[in-house]
């Protein structure tokens, strides 16, 4: 559940996150919010959430996780679930904007002149910049509180095929240690300014790969499958990744993976949900988050019937997201961990001290190696 974070961690301060909490300030804004299976597997329980109750007895191996990195971007939460402490984060450029000198040199190599290079909504930047876009071709570049370098370009104006060449060049050229972003992101949209520009699902993250070996790849050698569906492939540039699934939707990434659900594998289906985050979460939209969530958990329903003894079903998160925090960034927070199975009995975990929790129990439960960071769970579950 990307970004759905359950309560500020002790050094929120350092982050100028003190009082965020995704899930329990964003049911209070809404006035309640009804999440019946996440209920029932102990979410009440982790943090205030107005609208689902406490209970005794969950149904699922319940708790909350820490994340032991420095940062709170994407890649770094998904990296430490597989096994990796980040110490340095990732370079950003929120306040400032991408150097003169890495702007000269893309366009050079584009032959495109750029417009933007400021931290911006997506949505925002599209609606006022798009119409200098359509005229001159010139490429929306633009940043966020996130390390991530994002071009904007409309599909009649810069074909796909040439704004994914466009973003493997900028994806070269902040290789350079000063310049290193996490993610850059092609960010295609259609329209036009008298009906109003819109993102199409078109979207491609370069990502830089892991420093070193994950979970993903010890599966991968073993010959398990290793399963993306959503932006997983791109987190992880590829690595470890047998087979990819994408998706335009958080209820489309809940209908593949109940899908896979139903299809014989052995090994891994990751799963990342990330209308949460995009759409809700950065948006500071609250009654949209919400019913987001409410249709997760409607979809959830659905998927839990179909886990079978043999499977583990694992619901967690990479960050929080508050959107009744300040400003529009990712926000320093725990985050939940759901264990499920029809087998288990279910109780309430010591809150993980890493989120790498999760990646040395999938590579216990597989007898794969262990990275240097994390503590298996499968033995406490019951």
């Amino acid at each position: 559940m990307d970004s759905v974070g359950v309560g500020e961690m002790p050094d929120a301060d350092l982050y100028d996150d003190r009082g965020a909490n995704t899930i329990g300030n964003l049911a209070k804004a809404a006035g309640g919010i009804t999440l019946p299976v996440l209920e029932s597997f102990g979410y009440g329980n982790l943090t205030k959430i107005e609208g689902v109750r406490p209970i005794i007895r969950p149904i699922a191996n319940s708790t909350k996780m820490a994340e032991l990195s420095t940062g709170k971007d994407t890649m770094t939460g998904h990296w430490e679930l597989m096994g990796i402490k980040t110490v340095k984060p990732f370079k950003t450029f929120t306040d400032t904007g991408f150097p003169e000198e890495l702007l000269a040199l893309l366009k050079e190599e584009t032959n495109r002149e750029i417009i933007g290079n400021i931290a911006a909504s997506g949505t925002e930047i599209i609606a006022k910049l798009g119409p200098e876009h359509v005229k001159t071709g010139a490429l929306i570049v633009y940043t966020s509180a996130d390390s991530v370098l994002q071009i904007a370009a409309h599909e009649e104006v810069v074909p796909l095929d040439e704004l994914y060449d466009i973003c493997k060049k900028a994806r070269a050229i902040t290789m350079k240690d000063e310049w290193k972003v996490g993610r850059i992101i092609a960010r295609p949209f259609l329209g036009d300014e008298a009906t109003g520009f819109k993102r199409t699902t078109n979207r491609h993250d370069y990502a830089l790969s892991p420093p070193t070996s994950t979970v993903l790849n010890f599966l991968q050698w073993e010959k398990y499958d290793v399963i993306s569906v959503g932006k997983i492939r791109d987190i992880f540039n590829g690595s470890g990744i047998t087979d990819h699934h994408s998706i335009i939707s958080n209820h489309d990434g809940m209908l593949k993976t109940l899908m896979l659900s139903k299809t014989e594998f052995t090994g891994l289906a990751f799963v990342n949900l990330v209308d949460f985050d995009a759409l809700y979460g950065h948006r500071r939209d609250v009654i949209g988050y919400k019913n987001a969530l409410e249709e997760f958990d409607r979809d959830l329903s659905d998927l839990i019937r179909e886990i079978k003894n043999d499977d583990l079903l694992m619901i967690t998160a990479d960050h929080g997201n508050d959107p009744t925090h300040h400003g529009t960034d990712h926000t320093r927070e725990y985050v939940p961990l759901f264990i499920y199975n029809p087998d288990l009995q279910g109780q309430f975990l010591p809150v993980s001290e890493t989120f790498a929790d999760i990646g040395a129990t999938i590579a216990d439960n597989f007898n794969v190696p262990q990275t240097e960071i994390g503590k298996s769970l499968l033995k406490q579950l019951r």
